[in-house]
């Protein structure tokens, strides 16, 4: 069995008394995710979030609090995929979509974030990222 391991984030706003998750569509499957990427030699999870928020959206974004969760699932037959998310918070909302991979981005309310959304593990950690978030100072 193949193995691989992504990392990504959650990457949110604070915009008009409102927090905003960023959205991602990707050309390929035509869904809207989470920033995420594989893992390169010597990265930690942690430096891969953060590389992959910024090389597929420009966003600079932060990781806080100790919010980690992980996504596994069956990309392919005989293969084994964990993405583990971060919350990262947006230093910058200007966004500029990684042309080979990325049609189209989105500041979203994170309430309705489950509007687009299509997988159920997505929501799902929208929804644990939102209580998160809403303990953040």
């Amino acid at each position: 069995m193949n193995y691989e391991k992504s990392c990504g984030g959650i990457v949110y706003r604070k915009f008009h008394g409102n927090t905003e998750i960023l959205l991602i569509k990707h050309i390929k499957s035509g869904y809207w995710s989470f920033p995420k990427g594989h893992v390169e030699p010597g990265e930690t999870e942690e430096q891969t979030a953060i590389r992959e928020i910024k090389e597929e959206t420009d966003i600079d974004a932060v990781i806080e609090g100790d919010f980690r969760e992980i996504v596994t699932y069956s990309p392919r037959k005989d293969s084994r995929k964990d993405v583990v998310y971060f919350v990262a918070r947006a230093k910058n909302y200007n966004f500029r979509p990684q042309p080979a991979e990325i049609s189209d981005i989105r500041w979203v309310e994170i309430g309705q974030a489950h509007n687009l959304l299509a997988y159920d593990n997505d929501k799902l950690i929208v929804n644990k990222a939102r209580g998160f978030i809403g303990l953040m100072k």
